[in-house]
């Protein structure tokens, strides 16, 4: 799998952060949000000294449609990231890799309501020492783990990986 193009939806702080290591890291970066103003806030901050690899979106489909790696920075609230994954799921390609920041969400839950379960990742970036701490599920492929330890690297970041295994069963009492 060949990283080139990656989509940032939400045009948030965190969503300008991520567009700028994706493309200070050298990938084609699609940044979307439904805000206009939070589009033009991104353009004013990061368009100028980013320009040729920087692209602006209205709609998470456009932003989507060619994407190998989708990174969200909607709140962290599980409705608006089930919509968000549901959102991609049905817009990028088949081969794209979701990537969403989370502390409080299971990967592996939030996952199982798309069809690329081993395809989603979530991730914590710390703020001081230069690593991102990365989730993912028991189905994980290691192709998709590889593009997005790829990408982190690629931006400076160190990885530390972790499985979330969801929700287990629970054991049957006889």
């Amino acid at each position: 799998m060949n990283l080139q193009r990656v989509a940032v939806i939400g045009a948030g702080p965190l969503g300008r952060r991520l567009a700028t290591l994706s493309c200070r890291a050298g990938y084609v970066t699609t940044l979307e949000d439904v805000l206009p103003s939070n589009l033009r806030t991104a353009a004013a901050e990061i368009a100028g000294e980013l320009h040729p690899s920087l692209r602006l979106a209205g709609s998470v489909a456009d932003a989507v449609r060619d994407a190998d790696l989708v990174l969200d920075s909607v709140p962290d609230e599980l409705e608006s990231k089930l919509e968000i994954f549901q959102m991609v799921d049905r817009m990028a390609p088949p081969h794209t890799v979701l990537l969403t920041p989370t502390s409080v969400h299971s990967i592996a839950d939030l996952a199982a309501c798309t069809y690329r379960e081993e395809r989603c990742f979530a991730f914590e970036l710390s703020e001081d020492n230069g690593v991102v701490r990365m989730m993912e599920t028991l189905e994980s492929l290691a192709e998709a783990r590889e593009l997005v330890t790829a990408f982190w690297m690629a931006a400076g970041l160190r990885v530390e990986l972790k499985v979330d295994p969801g929700v287990l069963p629970l054991p049957t009492v006889r």
